[in-house]
């Protein structure tokens, strides 16, 4: 980054999926993908599947609602200004059965470009299982 920028509210490359709508605030292109911020608005039902990483950490910011983190050892409940860090390596789930909208910071992730490449691709590739396991796991996101 060799200069100040500003997204603003409902701003940035965006992608509304059908659990959730992801904000990219800030694009690990403009960091050498040391970082990306997402702002993720939580659909109503929205679940996201046991998985980990092996080098990408994460940092969840709640700004609304509640989101249900799920540890092998334990279930977190999380709430406006609660913020969960998550190292490499361990494995996690997360739901919000009411929806809500929280800030994930990623280091050393691109997860911005994971979604775009999502963004990318037909129902058929979704239903291609090794497809999507090669796809996830060039963006450091290993499932079950």
């Amino acid at each position: 980054m060799k200069d100040k920028s500003i997204i603003r509210q409902n701003e940035g490359p965006n992608y509304n999926y059908s659990q959730d709508h992801c904000f990219i605030k800030l694009s690990s292109r403009e960091t050498a993908g040391e970082l990306c911020f997402v702002e993720d608005k939580l659909k109503p039902g929205f679940y996201l599947a046991r998985h980990y990483h092996k080098v990408m950490t994460e940092v969840f910011y709640i700004l609304e609602g509640e989101l249900e983190l799920i540890f092998d050892d334990e279930t977190l409940i999380c709430k406006p200004g609660d913020t969960i860090t998550v190292p490499p390596n361990v494995w996690h789930a997360a739901r919000s059965t009411e929806g809500g909208k929280m800030l994930t910071i990623l280091k050393n992730g691109q997860f911005d470009q994971y979604l775009e490449r999502l963004s990318q691709l037909s129902d058929d590739d979704f239903a291609n299982s090794d497809l999507m396991k090669e796809i996830s796991a060039e963006f450091d996101i290993y499932e079950t």
